[in-house]
């Protein structure tokens, strides 16, 4: 569902949703159901990209991160670990070749 996003994705479930209340499969019905009561945060998380488990992941990694971090002397110093392990930025490192599969 999330490979076509904003108003394209927004028009392609309501097809699905219009062909699935007209569909003679109970469970397609009551599917189309949920998702008409689950709308609004469906079509926010097409807008924006986010969505609950993409949120929950990150949320993990933040916790796990906070454990590793514990003997640290300021939080500054887990703030900085977070932001290497999640910020997307990848700085190369000193003395170490560029691996030919692996963007850097």
């Amino acid at each position: 569902m999330f490979s076509v996003k904003g108003e394209e994705g927004k028009q392609a479930l309501d097809r699905w949703i219009s062909w699935a209340r007209r569909c003679r499969i109970p469970v397609f019905v009551e599917l189309a159901g949920g998702i008409v009561r689950h709308r609004q945060a469906i079509d926010a998380a097409l807008d924006h990209g986010l969505w609950q488990g993409l949120i929950e992941s990150t949320h993990t990694k933040i916790r796990l991160l906070t454990r590793i971090a514990f003997g640290f002397r300021s939080p500054e110093a887990l703030i900085a670990l977070a932001m290497l392990a999640l910020g997307g930025r990848r700085p190369a490192l000193p003395g170490r070749t560029k691996h030919p599969r692996i963007s850097q």
